[in-house]
């Protein structure tokens, strides 16, 4: 692990682990040429992609299905000066599978918000990374 003012790097399993215990995360991809976040409540699968279910005519499907996206979740206690941030970054697509949608049916993430048209969007985790702040620096002021 790879130790700077504080912070440290987290390998791809220490991530995954941290990813595993909070509920919400953000996109991050593109809108009409422009960076853009959404929050989002969040799963994780047995591959380890992230997925979030979501409806199909959100404006999110229309932008992320097939392209490369980011996801960040994170946690911090601002108190003790720590916490931790892991972004997965890979390859976004609609589940479209009528046996893998059956299955996230019943495992994968509850949508905080009813959708009629609910899909699942599975973001895989090609790329994952993430660091810790220790709290064992003093902020400035």
């Amino acid at each position: 692990m790879i130790h700077d003012e504080g912070f440290h790097a987290l390998d791809r399993q220490e991530c995954l682990r941290l990813l595993a215990g909070v509920p919400v995360g953000r996109v991050v991809y593109t809108r009409q040429a422009l960076p853009a976040v959404l929050p989002v409540n969040f799963g994780l699968d047995r591959d380890c992609s992230v997925l979030i279910r979501t409806s199909a005519a959100s404006d999110l499907v229309r932008a992320v299905d097939g392209v490369v996206v980011a996801f960040e979740a994170d946690a911090f206690d601002t108190a003790a000066h720590s916490g931790w941030s892991v972004v997965v970054t890979g390859r976004a697509a609609v589940v479209t599978d009528p046996a893998e949608r059956r299955r996230l049916a019943r495992t994968g993430p509850r949508p905080w918000i009813a959708a009629r048209d609910g899909v699942f969007l599975r973001i895989e985790a090609e790329w994952v990374t993430g660091r810790e702040l220790t709290g064992t620096g003093s902020p400035r002021r």
